[in-house]
């Protein structure tokens, strides 16, 4: 399995989401809309940021702010309610970027 690391930066499309796994470890999932030159819709990520960085994205950041994501796309599968084989494309977040305001 290829791993791709990427740099981006967009706004979010909605408030991001923070929750604790079992072990107490927060994690946040962020949804950011990328402009794309020559399309008229934004490249939707998924960015899931983990430990301090996961609750400071909470504490700063609301939908509609600018924020820069450094990570590693990976593909993770599942099965749905109805038992068919789906997948996501998401980004573990390394560095996530703000401003302040």
């Amino acid at each position: 399995m290829e791993i791709i690391y990427e740099t981006f930066m967009g706004r979010l499309g909605k408030n991001p989401e923070l929750k604790y796994t079992a072990k107490h470890e927060p994690v946040c999932k962020l949804s950011v809309a990328i402009d794309v030159k020559n399309q008229d819709k934004p490249d939707w990520k998924r960015v899931i940021v983990w430990g301090e960085q996961a609750e400071s994205c909470k504490l700063y950041l609301k939908k509609g702010k600018e924020v820069f994501v450094q990570g590693r796309m990976r593909v993770r599968e599942f099965k749905d309610q109805n038992g068919e084989l789906r997948s996501i494309t998401e980004w573990n977040a390394r560095l996530v970027g703000f401003p302040n305001t």
